[in-house]
């Protein structure tokens, strides 16, 4: 890796933390592994690529990511996650995936105090901290099998029931499957039913 593409991923993608930790855990823990072809997952904003190597490494699925961020598919592609540059799951078959998994920009940002820059993108939900949030809810049921499910990360900060109640809006029941408390938020996965 050159002196300028590590300064790029240092700068410009998200790296794993906390929050990523939460979301592989409980994705790892409800696919299932079985013999045969395994189930076929979407990480949708994958940043360093951290959670979709967990889940290709640990179940049996195929796992695609994508990013908008094109530092962050190059950082996932020379981690070994098959990735495509794409905005949420615009460029993707409809009923393709057997489960979609998102980490999304969740904390409410001032537009104020916003910058124009890679690693904005990577965390800022905009007022409510759904700006990213909502029109995933509102896309994602098309990329999944009808029998798919979804996993998203959010934090109370964002306003847990408020997502929930999006989702049913958009005809998924949201279930908790995992939380972890910090000091300043909670953060939770939700499983999206439909």
């Amino acid at each position: 890796m050159t002196l300028r593409e590590r300064r790029d991923v240092e700068t410009d993608v998200y790296q794993p933390a906390e929050d990523s930790e939460l979301l592989a855990d409980a994705a790892c823990d409800r696919l299932e592994n079985g013999a045969g072809d395994g189930p076929l997952v979407l990480e949708v904003g994958t940043g360093s690529g951290y959670v979709a190597g967990r889940i290709a490494d640990e179940t049996d699925s195929r796992v695609v990511a994508s990013d908008l961020n094109p530092h962050a598919v190059r950082q996932a592609r020379r981690e070994g996650v098959e990735t495509v540059r794409a905005d949420l799951v615009s460029p993707f078959a409809d009923d393709a995936f057997d489960a979609v998994v998102f980490n999304p920009p969740y904390l409410p940002t001032d537009p104020d105090n916003e910058w124009d820059d890679w690693m904005e993108h990577a965390l800022s939900g905009g007022e409510d901290g759904r700006a990213v949030i909502d029109p995933f809810l509102s896309s994602v049921g098309r990329v999944l099998a009808p029998d798919g499910v979804g996993y998203l990360l959010v934090s109370s900060l964002t306003g847990v029931d408020e997502v929930v109640e999006r989702a049913g809006e958009n005809g998924f029941s949201a279930v908790a499957v995992a939380d972890e408390s910090f000091p300043f938020e909670t953060l939770t996965v939700l499983e999206l039913l439909r």
